[in-house]
């Protein structure tokens, strides 16, 4: 008998590049929640651009909206084609957020977002 057997798991492991499990329906709503976010983000804020986020070993795909202002949101989608059709129907251009990275903007309402809530917890 071998002293270093391995034990196979009880659930298969899905192969590199296939596409996920299907969605329970928690996720489903939720899913659906984000969209219905992005779709009021899109409507109350002008210029506003989507950046896709590929799926990760670690998370989901996402899609960031980011607005003229530099505000933004993040969401989980189902699939990087999903996001690019809710942008299509939502009329927001898409891009890809590993090949051309994220405005400058963005970063910048960030910082400052930060510096105000620093602000405000130093009582100032």
């Amino acid at each position: 008998m071998p002293f270093f057997r391995r034990r196979r798991s009880a659930t298969p492991v899905p192969a590199p590049g296939s596409p996920p499990p299907p969605a329970s329906r928690r996720s489903t709503e939720e899913l659906a929640a984000a969209e219905a976010h992005l779709s009021e983000f899109a409507r109350t804020r002008l210029g506003v651009e989507a950046y896709i986020e590929p799926r990760t070993a670690v998370t989901d795909t996402t899609v960031v909206f980011v607005a003229t202002s530099g505000e933004w949101t993040r969401r989980r989608v189902r699939s990087p084609q999903q996001a690019h059709a809710l942008a299509r129907a939502l009329g927001v251009p898409a891009y890809d957020a590993g090949v051309v990275g994220y405005p400058q903007r963005m970063r910048e309402w960030t910082r400052k977002r930060a510096e105000e809530d620093k602000r405000r917890l130093d009582g100032g």
